[in-house]
């Protein structure tokens, strides 16, 4: 599992490109299932947060303040 932290806004890198050739995601929505929205084509995924985990990269804008 990734020791990645994330919360709520922010932009992530997922290890596989999304199929419109873009990598970079927007969290928005946590709990026990998250959705991501893809900031190439603007297309909304769900999934669990434990298969999130093993898929997350890193985080490369924060919220955070």
């Amino acid at each position: 599992m990734a020791n990645v932290s994330y919360d709520l806004n922010d932009v992530v890198e997922m290890k596989k490109q999304h199929p419109c050739g873009e990598n970079r995601w927007e969290i928005i929505r946590l709990g026990a299932d998250i959705r991501i929205k893809c900031l190439g084509c603007g297309q909304l995924v769900m999934m669990p947060r434990r298969e999130f985990n093993r898929k997350i990269k890193k985080t490369i804008e924060s919220t955070e303040n």
